[in-house]
């Protein structure tokens, strides 16, 4: 399972390290529930994809360093999933369901490696 978290972290980070090229048209990095745009996506989205970058190479080589990581991650996913929900209510351009749907995977993957990994702490070296 952590194997899948960590591919799901580095896309993650890819994908952040891809927001400032402004690929798609909703491109851009959501920050405690902002969406960013111009200079602060350029700086902000490559930063968390360097941590997503950091905590998927921790995962794989089973390293300590993960464990804060991952634990920090999934608080800061909670807290901007629901600073998102709260500032954009009725906003949110996808249906209802593909939204429950988004937040139970954002959460139980950030969620999910934290507590997978503190439960193999004896493992990390």
């Amino acid at each position: 399972m952590l194997t899948i978290f960590a591919i799901c972290l580095g896309l993650m980070a890819v994908s952040n390290f891809l927001k400032p090229l402004k690929l798609g048209s909703h491109a851009g990095f959501v920050f405690f529930g902002i969406k960013l745009s111009g200079p602060a996506n350029a700086i902000v989205a490559p930063i968390f994809g360097l941590m997503l970058a950091i905590l998927a190479y921790g995962i794989f080589t089973m390293r300590r360093f993960a464990l804060p990581l991952a634990c920090f991650y999934a608080g800061y996913v909670i807290l901007n999933v629901l600073l998102f929900t709260l500032r954009t209510y009725g906003i949110s351009s996808l249906p209802p369901l593909l939204w429950m749907l988004f937040i139970v995977v954002a959460v139980g993957v950030s969620s999910g490696t934290a507590i997978i990994l503190n439960q193999r702490k004896a493992e990390l070296g």
